[in-house]
C-alpha cells in the first residue's frame, strides 16, 4: 500500500512538473506577444514570422497573412528597415526586450555585428531581413537566435526555407 501511495506521489509530482512548463511557457508566450506589441507595429494575429537558416546565417521574412492588406505590408517594411538599420550598428534593443537579454545567440550577435552584413529587402506582403557572415561561432548563434523566436513567438512564427537568391 506504502509503495502505491508513492507510485502514486510521484506519478501526481510528475504530471504538476508537466503541467508547470506549459503553463511557464504559455506565460513567457503571452509576455514575448505583450513586449512584441509594443516594438512592432503591426498585428501578430495577422502577420506571418518565418526564420530560415542557411549556411551563412539566415533569413528573417515577416508577411501579411492577407496580401491585400496594405496596412500591414506597409507597417511590416516600416519596421524591418528600421530593425535591419539598428541590428546592423549592433542595436539589438528590441529583440533583447521582446525576448530577454539572455536570449540564445543575442550576446554573440551584439559584439560580432561588425562581422555580420544585415540586409533589407520588400517581398510580396511584406519583407525580409538577410543575414551572412562567415564566422562560424556568428552563423551558430544566428541559428540560436532564431530558434528562440521561433519558439517564443509560439504560432506567430515559423521556421522556413530562404528562397533562391537569399541564401
Amino acid at each position: 500500500m506504502r509503495r502505491r501511495r508513492t507510485l502514486l506521489l510521484a506519478a501526481l509530482a510528475g504530471v504538476l512538473a508537466v503541467a508547470a512548463g506549459v503553463y511557464a511557457g504559455m506565460d513567457r508566450r503571452a509576455g514575448v506577444a505583450s513586449r512584441g506589441r509594443e516594438v512592432m507595429p503591426f498585428d501578430l494575429e495577422v502577420t506571418t514570422h518565418r526564420f530560415a537558416p542557411s549556411a551563412s546565417g539566415g533569413v528573417q521574412t515577416v508577411t501579411s497573412d492577407d496580401p491585400a492588406d496594405v496596412r500591414q505590408v506597409t507597417l511590416i517594411r516600416a519596421h524591418l528597415a528600421e530593425e535591419a538599420a539598428r541590428l546592423a550598428r549592433g542595436d539589438y534593443g528590441d529583440p533583447a526586450f521582446i525576448h530577454g537579454g539572455e536570449m540564445p545567440g543575442l550576446r554573440q550577435l551584439q559584439q560580432g555585428h561588425g562581422a555580420v552584413d544585415v540586409r533589407y529587402a520588400e517581398v510580396p506582403s511584406g519583407a525580409r531581413i538577410t543575414y551572412r557572415t562567415t564566422d562560424p561561432a556568428l552563423i551558430t548563434a544566428l541559428h540560436a537566435w532564431f530558434d528562440a523566436q521561433v519558439t517564443d513567438h509560439g504560432r506567430h512564427a515559423e521556421h522556413g526555407q530562404p528562397s533562391e537568391g537569399t541564401r
